[in-house]
């Protein structure tokens, strides 16, 4: 009997790259496509696959939230997490999700089918990127906070993240928060450590992902 496989993806090329390569596979069926992880709860009721290959970052609920929901709700189905993304924190995050393997899309050609197959046995899987940044955290790095850095944040590191990945500067986020623009320097500097992030781009990258802005 062939494995039941559900994509979840928000760009369309990429899930087609991935179904064509997936549909030359002895014993897997791609059972159906999605853009979305609002909609993934509902498809998966219908479809019943066996395994969902699941990325991150996407429109509405991201694919750690969505790993939740369907874990609390199909608790014996497989996630293979999918991401461009090689942060300590996302690879933490999504399996303390429930998701059992974890690829990083730079390498989907050469990993995918062996985290499919490791998933689909109960065996936990990670691509050597991923392998590298968790026996990374494992050694002690500040990175290895990275799974509960989301929690961590205060509210007004929120708020500064927020207003940091809309292109706003220490001293307009310092106007429209009431606080010093040395107040927002000192907030950037914590968020930057929390998250091991070292860059704006990536604290945009990590926002965007969270959900905390819509840029």
């Amino acid at each position: 009997m062939s494995a039941r496989v559900l994509l979840v993806d928000d760009h369309a090329m990429f899930r087609q790259a991935l179904r064509g390569m997936l549909e030359k596979e002895a014993g897997i069926e791609v059972v159906g496509e999605l853009g979305d992880g609002a909609q993934v709860e509902e498809a998966v009721a219908q479809l019943t696959p066996d395994l969902v290959v699941m990325d991150i970052s996407m429109p509405t609920v991201n694919g750690i939230e969505a790993t939740k929901h369907l874990m609390a709700r199909f608790p014996q189905l497989r996630i293979v997490a999918l991401s461009a993304f090689g942060y300590k924190q996302f690879v933490m995050e999504m399996m303390e999700a429930g998701a059992l393997a974890y690829v990083v899309k730079s390498s989907a050609g050469e990993q995918l089918m062996q985290a499919i197959h490791s998933a689909l046995k109960g065996v936990p899987y990670l691509c050597p990127d991923a392998t590298a940044i968790m026996v990374a955290a494992s050694r002690g790095d500040r990175g290895a906070q990275g799974a509960t850095a989301r929690v961590n944040l205060g509210r007004r590191e929120v708020e500064v993240l927020r207003l940091i990945a809309e292109g706003k500067s220490s001293p307009q986020i310092g106007q429209q928060l009431h606080i010093a623009p040395s107040t927002v320097d000192v907030h950037r500097r914590n968020i930057m450590k929390k998250l091991d992030l070292h860059s704006v781009v990536d604290l945009t990258k990590y926002a965007i992902l969270m959900g905390l802005t819509r840029l």
